[in-house]
């Protein structure tokens, strides 16, 4: 299955320029007849951008933040943006079943609205989506609830979803936990695929890898590209890359949940999705490996090969601005 991503539920849900607006146009139905031609099937992430908001976008998060990428603040969100988002999610949901999509996946990961709504340190609100884990977890939880009543069980509706925000006084494991098991009680949602870090305050921390400091730098627009030459290397932290990262974290909600679980982070190798399925993952996603090599899923069920050739140089980052891919794709592999 290929998972388009992003699709924002509505305009000012965009987290950058180019992404996709699921709204009732005939392009989405040419997109999955051409996924399901070639024999797979086609999933539609959506989401509400929140804090990460771009596109020239205002953006609304659980409490008032100052965003380093808009530079700007953002504005706590009311109880009528919390309506209307959740009635957004569930119109994008239909929206995207009718144009022949197999799966819905909710963004609740990387600083994005709902998972803004998660964590402590961005939510700080005194009202019934702030406070306690169970408040914070009230807004992803009717939007699942929203979601699945308006697909019914048409298709598979999953979530990406924050195991940690790597940030200090964010979600952090423990009580992302206790979330993922209030959404496996609420049996909204067939599987949770399990990441981290925040697109808000810590990309780094989901890729893992080199640091593309200098390409960020000039894809950035008008002042943005100034502070980022400044502060880039304090905003894309250091961390090195290790084949399945977020594996150590994902085991402990395997322990604590009966649900399927999606494992990604870093996945190249053959060995490694079959030692995931072996511990009880049901599927592994994969993503830059994949702007990579397009071919690489067919090549590891073939037996063509064992492992990808991406070099995690992490330069496809920036290209989220002007068309996302591999910068080194035309270039020659070397061993």
């Amino acid at each position: 299955m290929t998972t388009v991503a992003y699709c924002a539920v509505s305009r000012d849900g965009r987290s950058a320029p180019g992404e996709i607006v699921l709204t009732p146009e005939p392009g989405l139905r040419r997109l999955t007849d051409a996924v399901h031609a070639e024999g797979a099937a086609a999933c539609a992430q959506i989401g509400h951008a929140g804090p990460v908001a771009g596109a020239g976008q205002a953006g609304i998060a659980p409490s008032r933040v100052f965003s380093p990428m808009a530079m700007k603040l953002v504005r706590a969100a009311t109880a009528d943006d919390i309506a209307r988002v959740t009635a957004e999610f569930a119109r994008a949901a239909t929206i995207a079943v009718e144009a022949g999509f197999d799966a819905i996946e909710l963004h609740l990961g990387h600083g994005y609205l709902l998972s803004a709504f998660m964590s402590p340190k961005l939510n700080r609100r005194k009202d019934g989506y702030g406070g306690d884990v169970t408040r914070r977890a009230r807004f992803p939880g009717e939007v699942a609830r929203a979601v699945r009543d308006a697909v019914d069980d048409k298709v598979a509706v999953t979530a990406k979803f924050n195991m940690s925000d790597g940030v200090r006084g964010g979600l952090d494991v423990d009580e992302s936990i206790e979330i993922a098991r209030l959404l496996e009680q609420d049996q909204t949602l067939d599987a949770l695929e399990l990441t981290g870090g925040s697109s808000f305050a810590n990309p780094m921390y989901l890729f893992r890898g080199d640091r593309p400091l200098e390409e960020m730098a000039a894809a950035m627009p008008g002042m943005l590209k100034v502070g980022f030459k400044v502060a880039g290397r304090y905003f894309l932290k250091s961390y090195p890359f290790e084949e399945a990262y977020f594996l150590p974290m994902a085991r402990r909600f395997r322990a604590a949940l009966s649900m399927p679980l999606i494992l990604l982070g870093g996945i190249n190798r053959m060995d490694t999705i079959t030692g995931a399925m072996d511990e009880g993952f049901a599927f592994v996603a994969m993503a830059r490996a994949l702007l990579r090599e397009p071919d690489l899923v067919n090549r590891l069920k073939s037996s063509a090969t064992t492992e990808g050739i991406c070099i995690h140089c992490n330069k496809c980052m920036p290209t989220i601005y002007n068309g996302t891919r591999c910068v080194l794709i035309d270039e020659p592999v070397t061993s």
